[in-house]
């Protein structure tokens, strides 16, 4: 049986008990874990809520062979764990497909190029838009009815409404109507249903009304209660959209392929997916290293700012590990293999940032919880309504008319504008500041933490080493080691020419790739690098990174480096102390280099030589609610990881896309100056969650004692969302000397210097 015939995209069921080519295709495209385990991914383009997550996941754990199933409502990505074999029976993931097509939804393998987001936000702008045309006209015809107008003046308005609502119903409701059928048609209910039956109840009897000439017809009811619905929709949706490019802009850090070296010396270029532990890969300068490998020849400096979040390159020599993802800088390699793709370090950070990114928020699994009641319970209570009018009064039209309003007035506006439209005012009183908002939920968990724990290389300093004691060298040595490092590319060498350029080195200057620069001039030799490439000697001087210039082996100049603070980060880490924060640092650089930066802030709680997953294990130890602040690529995992986190946009682009803020200015003040917008936001989110509950507990028993008609209801519900958003507004005139300082200090542009 075919599944495409329900909808799902390239995927075969087994028959008979047999794998189909297809189901063999998912086998193989599934990842070992070991133990008897597999792991596949699906795409479920068709996810959009907390009742579709609980629908896939719960027909998924039900069958006996999967170990764990869980839902990426960003990403729209469902990971199956199961067992390779059940009682003897060699598992088919073709019946994960079928289980997730009996539930309505469409599946395929998951491809983390994928992104069908962009095209839906865009179908739901203009969704919002033609309600919004069509509700604020159909209002102005309403103002003449309500004004007293004549019968065939009121009719004709009605069915000019009427004729305005139509389209607007079929266009801007099939978000709606669409979830609520699939739903229904394979026996379960979301919170999409009662919407769309209120919308289509309310547009049924507005125009028998207008058959009828009837007084009353609702048109502006159904069509406004759609333009605010859409809204909420849109703005969440824009802000989980927000989550999906952090993982795809980390698989472009993989090159599509590589040089394959056969036994016999024959190269061949091979895609990166099938390249095999055991082979041989020629690994030319500036190019990344596409899997995780051994060297075998050849010397050269790596850019591991992936790994340690360093910028300072590190020398390779043949017999050193090296990671997928790194950039090899200044020479050839040789190297052999030791894993595939998918098992590469590369793909271990992919799958630490996406393992991360489920079930974080609190309001999510609220949602969750509530989807599984709040439809139910509209329905029934619609239902006794009518019953009840019927029983009391037997008129068909006015129980009908009452149950519609109970609909109505329970539709969950206020309630899906609570958060959004804080998080909403919060982005934009943030971006005053500098701050860019990229996860809305992400202000109500910055508002939660208790701990803010800070990377080093380009957080807490600024990324660009300087030389501390160039004042202490004689000027014509420095100029000497100057024009020696104009000859390289490496951090250290262009900090040191930017020191003094002062003169011009004659002579045949070479740079020797992983350990320094060497000049042979005429009276002898000079030498730029590490201690041991210029004078024979191993060991440094002190904690700080050096470099050593030497004439024929004999030390001249030995130059130490530190990194300069980020402007305000002493003050900052001071303010985050006074709000009753702890604070740490995480860093993969070498100790007394991250105990020096600790000492200088006043931060005693560090951890240095730190891998991407020791970052994670850090955070997460001792339970705390984390803000983790990181700029380098190996900061990704723990940044999707924490329970919120920040990035300076100098940060790698994997680094930006995986954090919930980008603070846009120089100074470290933007991170207290968010926690303080964010604490505020949380408040008035819980404001706005009281007023939407108290209304409900205030409105629906009116309308279900018959107080309320439809129109009522409509603009009861309406004013709701109208108090929580001007509720929501009122953080634009909040206030505090502290935020307002940090406007007007982290102003100082992140390319200025202090």
């Amino acid at each position: 049986m075919s599944c495409c015939a329900a909808g799902v995209d390239t995927v075969v069921v087994a028959e008979g008990g047999q794998m189909q080519p297809v189901s063999e295709e998912l086998w193989l495209a599934s990842r070992n874990l070991g133990g008897g385990l597999r792991q596949t991914d699906l795409s479920v383009p068709g996810v959009h809520c907390g009742a579709c997550i609980a629908a896939i996941e719960g027909a998924l754990r039900a069958r006996s062979e999967v170990e764990r199933a869980r839902v990426n409502l960003s990403s729209r990505r469902v990971s199956i764990v199961w067992k390779e074999e059940v009682g003897g029976r060699r598992s088919d993931p073709g019946d994960f497909v079928s289980a997730i097509t009996a539930c309505g939804y469409r599946t395929h393998l998951f491809s983390s190029g994928e992104d069908e987001g962009d095209d839906l936000l865009k179908q739901l702008i203009r969704a919002v838009a033609v309600s919004g045309f069509a509700a604020t006209n159909i209002m102005l015809l309403s103002v003449s009815v309500w004004s007293g107008a004549d019968a065939a003046t009121r009719d004709l308005f009605h069915w000019i409404s009427a004729m305005i609502a139509a389209p607007t119903l079929v266009y801007a409701g099939r978000f709606f109507y669409q979830s609520a059928w699939n739903a229904l048609r394979h026996g379960r209910t979301n919170m999409d249903v009662p919407i769309a039956l209120a919308v289509t109840l309310s547009y049924g009897m507005s125009l028998y009304e207008t058959i009828g000439h009837g007084e009353h017809a609702w048109f502006d009811a159904s069509v406004t209660l759609l333009f605010f619905l859409l809204i909420g929709r849109t703005l969440d949706h824009m802000m989980r959209g927000r989550a999906r490019s952090a993982i795809s802009g980390l698989a472009r850090l993989s090159p599509r392929g590589a040089t394959v070296v056969h036994p016999d010396g024959t190269r061949e270029y091979r895609a990166v997916d099938e390249i095999r532990p055991g082979e041989r890969l020629m690994i030319a300068a500036g190019e990344r290293i596409p899997v995780d490998g051994r060297v075998l020849s050849g010397t050269s400096d790596l850019d591991r700012s992936v790994v340690n979040g360093e910028s300072a390159p590190v020398a390779v020599d043949p017999g050193d590990v090296v990671q997928a993802g790194t950039l090899n800088l200044t020479g050839p390699l040789t190297l052999e293999t030791t894993a595939a793709a998918r098992d590469s370090f590369l793909a271990e950070i992919m799958g630490l940032m996406e393992a991360a990114e489920g079930g974080r928020a609190r309001y999510r699994r609220i949602a969750d919880r509530a989807a599984r009641y709040y439809s139910p319970a509209v329905h029934l209570l619609a239902l006794l309504t009518f019953i009840g009018w019927m029983l009391v009064e037997g008129d068909v039209r006015h129980a009908m008319l009452v149950a519609v309003a109970v609909l109505i007035i329970t539709c969950p506006c206020a309630l899906g504008l609570a958060v959004p439209v804080v998080q909403v005012v919060a982005a934009g009183r943030l971006f005053q500041g500098g701050v860019m908002v990229k996860d809305g939920s992400a202000m109500e968990r910055l508002a939660e933490i208790d701990t803010v724990l800070l990377d080093k290389t380009g957080t807490l300093t600024v990324g660009e080493p300087q030389p501390v004691n160039a004042h202490e060298i004689a000027p014509g040595v420095l100029a000497t080691a100057a024009a020696l490092a104009a000859h390289s590319r490496h951090p250290i060498a262009i900090a040191l020419h930017h020191a003094a350029r002062r003169s011009h080195l004659e002579g045949d200057i070479r740079e020797i790739p992983g350990a320094g620069i060497e000049a042979r001039a005429t009276d002898g030799v000079y030498r730029l690098g590490s201690r041991s490439f210029a004078c024979g000697a191993s060991g440094v001087s002190g904690g700080l990174p050096e470099a050593v210039l030497s004439f024929d082996r004999q030390e001249l100049a030995c130059f130490r480096f530190e990194d300069r603070l980020r402007p305000a980060a002493r003050e900052s880490i001071a303010t985050l102390h006074e709000l009753g924060l702890a604070t740490g640092i995480l860093s993969g650089d070498r100790e007394p280099v991250v105990a020096e930066v600790g000492s200088r802030l006043g931060i005693a709680n560090w951890r240095a030589e730190l891998s991407p997953r020791g970052k994670v294990e850090a955070a997460a130890a001792g339970g705390r609610r984390v803000l983790m602040v990181g700029d380098g690529i190996n900061d990704a995992p723990v940044l999707r990881a924490a329970h919120v986190s920040m990035a300076p946009a100098t940060a790698a682009d994997v680094g930006r896309q995986a954090a919930d803020f980008i603070f846009m200015h120089r100074p470290l003040s933007a991170v207290p100056f968010a926690i303080e917008i964010s604490r505020r936001a949380g408040r008035l989110i819980r404001q706005n969650f009281a007023l939407a509950i108290g209304y409900n507990l205030v409105a629906v028993p009116i309308a279900i004692f018959g107080y309320a008609t439809p129109l009522v209801a409509a603009i009861a519900m309406s004013t709701s969302s109208v108090i929580v958003v001007a509720n929501a507004l009122r953080l634009r005139s909040l206030s505090s000397a502290r935020a307002d300082e940090d406007v007007a200090s982290h102003l100082q542009p992140l390319g200025s210097a202090r």
